[in-house]
């Protein structure tokens, strides 16, 4: 299982990033060279196997997440200026984790919308026009902004997330981010090599912004031995102390 206290997933640092980065090209090498013939035999299934793969694909939607995170955001740090004492403490504990969730999230997904649009690459809806790669970079519309996936980047990018704060449940949320970026294959919208691009941009984007908030103190911190850990929420804690008593 990953060790989400290291600084990087996989065994990525400073020294073994060529490495790493050789290994994540041979596998997208491996993965085109079965797009074509994985893709359209996931489309091909008859639709009962291809139901489930729709039911959860929409899970890797980044609006239900940014959302709700956002508002909340917000109105805790409003709710700040008034209260005092371990209401103030609890409420700001909250706000930054809804910060964590919106950029955590966003974060990743706004640089896979960005690539998607600079690599242009057809979706295989276009397969039979244009073949599985077909490109056009920078102007282009969804038809052409096939890689990375954004539906994989956001559904691994939230189990990172919410692993980083709350590691016991990070083992479902994988697995559930990993089902979701799998699905956008039988549902017809990505290629083999999109999904994993997906997944990679997703773990690494939740990283970069995982370390940024500890750089910085929010939400983390970096231990001597330069793990990195959630700081406890003591003012919640304390609300709930309070509410036992």
């Amino acid at each position: 299982m990953i060790d989400l206290q290291k600084p990087w997933p996989l065994g990525l640092s400073r020294t073994s990033w060529p490495l790493f980065l050789l290994a994540m090209l041979a596998v997208l090498a491996g993965l085109a060279a079965v797009d074509i013939a994985a893709s359209r035999g996931a489309i091909g299934w008859p639709e009962p196997w291809r139901a489930p793969f729709f039911f959860i694909t929409d899970y890797g939607l980044s609006d239900w997440m940014l959302i709700p995170s956002l508002v909340l955001m917000i109105l805790l740090r409003l709710a700040m200026f008034p209260l005092r004492g371990v209401w103030r403490q609890a409420a700001g504990e909250m706000a930054m984790l809804s910060a964590f969730v919106f950029v955590g999230v966003g974060g990743p997904g706004l640089l896979t919308n960005l690539l998607k649009r600079l690599v242009g690459r057809s979706r295989p809806t276009e397969f039979e026009a244009s073949g599985a790669f077909s490109f056009q970079h920078l102007l282009n519309d969804w038809t052409f902004q096939s890689f990375p996936s954004g539906h994989s980047t956001t559904a691994v990018a939230f189990a990172f997330v919410i692993g980083f704060v709350w590691p016991r449940v990070f083992p479902l949320f994988l697995v559930i981010g990993v089902a979701v970026a799998v699905s956008r294959v039988p549902v017809g919208m990505h290629y083999p090599t999109d999904v994993f691009a997906g997944i990679v941009v997703g773990m690494l984007g939740a990283y970069l912004v995982r370390n940024f908030f500890a750089l910085k103190g929010w939400l983390f911190e970096r231990r001597p031995d330069g793990r990195i850990v959630r700081k406890p929420f003591e003012g919640v804690a304390r609300l709930f102390q309070r509410a036992r008593a």
